[in-house]
């Protein structure tokens, strides 16, 4: 089977996965195969099935267009229905004086948290709302390689979930219109925000794993009601972490995988109970799991990653009987890892990338691309795209042979990972959201 049609039955599998949940088919509006709907695409896992997508471009060459961006943020785009949804966190101060300066942002001001919408063909502003305020005698201090609007907005049909962890979790119409907000989950948090909402049937279920006390949450979400709260087994010193639940299938039954200190586990989405839990040596995890193969693939975060695969069908405490293989060397802290076909690639947060069999862990190759990493992986027609730190995207052939394409800079700094649709990425830097490609292709395809 080709690889690009294996691909996209995979595509489709996790994206009605996505849409129906396991159990009778949501109301949920179906999702283009054009869109880029949550964290890392309609499947979760950095897959595309788009086609023309660009692999040349710089600052001004091939750029379909270019907006400025409000404030702060590294959530990553994401596009549905010809749309574009990031959110940030301005200057309280400076919203009030329609005067937003991008560096006045600190734990020393009062923070506006904010949802924003742009036309993706044009890249026109739409809507730009409050969502919550943040104090500045409650507001955390962030690591640097993160912020206060760092989860990405999930579209669900006719709804945008947007979440700023320990602040709050909220839907918004399409039209930007507050339809509930959540601000009762409360937990102390360790270097900002970080993880997403995953949408699994009726439920939103995210991580809120802070400096004591982790657990798992799900809220309803057609009202933002909890419904449960799921405690994470830990007996870490540090307790914090900033995974995104990956929602699956093993043989029947449905399971949430979600990654925290110290172990990784699979959850029953219904109740929040623990099915499986792996043990590891690591906190702060950020890499979202991924899927196939019967395997999950994680990483195990700082202070020494491993890339473990697991098997997920077991009970109880499985540490030492289903894991199927790990790998220390070019593990990555913070990018997720990528899954096509039969091959594993992953790049470290210092630039090594790498390539390996997915069911037995043998490396194909090992490269330093350079630069520091923060922003996952993704792959669109046939190739491997990455993001560094300071805006360089470098696309790479896919296969069991090292061969690099094409190299990028935007020369602005970027966190965020890309987001795909048919001719396009979209590429948020620290002051501006780029569309990369031909705009009389890809506007046409935006404007769905």
């Amino acid at each position: 089977m080709p690889r690009r049609y294996s691909l996209a039955l995979i595509a489709l599998t996790t994206t009605l996965c996505f849409h129906t949940g396991f159990s009778g088919v949501s109301p949920a509006a179906e999702v283009s195969a054009e869109d880029w709907p949550q964290f890392r695409g309609p499947t979760g896992q950095g897959i595309s099935d788009a086609h023309s997508v660009p692999t040349e471009w710089s600052a001004t060459q091939n750029v379909a267009w270019k907006q400025e961006t409000p404030g702060e943020g590294w959530s990553s785009p994401s596009v549905a229905a010809g749309r574009v949804y990031l959110t940030a966190a301005v200057a309280a101060k400076a919203v009030a004086a329609k005067d937003d300066d991008p560096g006045d942002n600190d734990e020393s001001k009062d923070l506006s948290l904010r949802a924003l919408c742009f036309d993706a063909a044009t890249g026109k502003p739409l809507w730009d709302v409050e969502v919550f305020t943040q104090a500045a005698k409650d507001a955390p201090k962030i690591h640097t390689k993160n912020g206060h609007a760092s989860p990405t907005p999930l579209v669900d049909g006719e709804r945008i979930i947007v979440h700023f962890g320990h602040q709050g979790i909220a839907c918004l119409s399409t039209a930007g219109k507050i339809l509930w907000r959540n601000r009762d989950i409360i937990y102390p948090p360790v270097h900002g925000n970080g993880g997403s909402p995953a949408l699994v049937g009726e439920r939103l279920i995210f991580s809120c794993d802070g400096g004591k006390d982790p657990f798992l949450a799900a809220v309803d979400r057609r009202t933002g009601d909890l419904l449960w709260k799921s405690p994470r087994e830990c007996d870490m010193v540090k307790k914090f972490a900033f995974s995104t639940p990956l929602a699956i299938d093993v043989d029947g039954q449905q399971q949430v995988v979600s990654a925290g200190a110290g172990s990784v586990g699979g959850f029953d989405p219904a109740t929040g109970r623990e099915i499986w839990r792996v043990a590891y040596d690591g906190y702060s995890v950020i890499p979202r799991p991924v899927f196939g193969h019967g395997l999950i693939y994680i990483s195990t975060g700082y202070d020494a990653p491993v890339v473990m695969a697991i098997r997920p069908d077991g009970k109880g405490d499985v540490t030492d009987t289903h894991v199927a293989w790990k790998l220390a060397k070019g593990a990555p802290n913070t990018p997720s890892l990528l899954l096509v076909g039969d091959e594993l690639y992953m790049v470290s947060d210092r630039g090594i990338a790498s390539c390996v069999d997915a069911k037995n862990g043998e490396v194909h190759w090992q490269q330093r691309i350079g630069g520091g990493f923060s922003a996952s992986p993704i792959y669109a027609d046939d190739r491997i795209y990455l993001l560094s730190e300071d805006g360089r995207g470098t696309v790479l052939a896919a296969g069991k042979k090292f061969e690099k394409l094409a190299e990028n800079a935007i020369g602005e700094r970027t966190l965020a990972s890309y987001a795909v649709t048919n001719g396009s990425l979209f590429i948020r830097g620290d002051k501006h959201l780029y569309r990369i490609g031909r705009s009389d292709v890809s506007a046409a395809s935006a404007a769905r």
